[in-house]
């Protein structure tokens, strides 16, 4: 009964975020860069075109140094993990620019492709975590693609427990654990 309750929820949050296609962009806040001493160029600290940091005309040239969007630690999209909570695949709300971010860049960048890896911590059997690993990844997916990526252009993978980012048995290794992380290609 409190799977088929955390579906229900589940559908009722995606079919939420399907709205937001039909609602005028607006611009994501990267509350880190923005007003952020020393951080200059308006390429990579302010909004570009789309609400995306640094993402115009050039973004992602071979070459382009810091107005690389992907590469540069002021943009949203240098931030490449979605955190979650024990044994949910649900994407919380402090991630949602970040998934919006990307979603956003992709839509811009075509010819872009991009993984994103679902993680577990250790806790649970080997097939258990594959397919939590699996639904959180499908989750960051769905997010990207209600926004406006292509599905193609998103590909999913679990790794369940097999690769921490912190291999202590704590709730702070494990916290780091729970994550779905996005990886272009090429990268």
């Amino acid at each position: 009964m409190r799977k088929l309750v955390f579906a229900a929820f589940v559908a009722v949050f995606l079919a939420g975020c399907s709205t937001q296609q039909t609602q005028p962009e607006a611009p994501i806040d990267d509350k880190s860069a923005a007003g952020a001493p020393g951080t200059g160029g308006a390429a990579t600290s302010g909004l570009g075109s789309g609400g995306v940091a640094g993402a115009g005309a050039g973004a992602g040239a071979p070459g382009a140094g810091a107005a690389n969007p992907l590469r540069d630690p002021n943009s949203v999209l240098s931030k490449r993990s979605v955190f979650f909570d024990f044994d949910s695949f649900v994407v919380k709300d402090e991630f949602r620019p970040l998934i919006e971010a990307h979603a956003r860049y992709l839509q811009q960048n075509r010819n872009a492709r991009m993984t994103v890896q679902g993680n577990t911590d250790e806790r649970g059997s080997r097939e258990y975590n594959i397919a939590l690993g699996q639904r959180r990844a499908d989750a960051i997916k769905r997010m990207m693609t209600l926004i406006g990526a292509q599905d193609a252009q998103v590909e999913t993978v679990s790794f369940g427990k097999e690769k921490p980012r912190d291999p202590g048995h704590d709730e702070a290794a494990w916290a780091q654990n729970r994550r779905g992380d996005i990886v272009y290609s090429g990268e």
